[in-house]
């Protein structure tokens, strides 16, 4: 758990949109922290632009490695 300590006029425009999405200020510094500093997904833009054959993008050898292809115990 952290603090984190925010200007007055900010706390009340954070109060204000945390009011008007029903959810406390807490939750939308949370949301939005994560949001901006969370885990990013990788890029794998460069996927498949050889030519190797495949017409496998970079979006399916993305899903690939989230089900776990080439990882250890896979």
């Amino acid at each position: 758990m952290s603090t984190i300590e925010i200007p007055e006029d900010l706390a009340v425009r954070l109060a204000e949109e945390a009011k008007n999405r029903g959810v406390t200020p807490d939750q939308l510094a949370a949301e939005t922290l994560a949001e901006h500093f969370g885990v990013k997904k990788r890029s794998l833009a460069f996927a498949a632009i050889g030519a190797s054959g495949s017409d496998r993008g970079g979006a399916e050898s993305e899903e690939l490695l989230e089900d776990g292809f080439g990882s250890d115990g896979a």
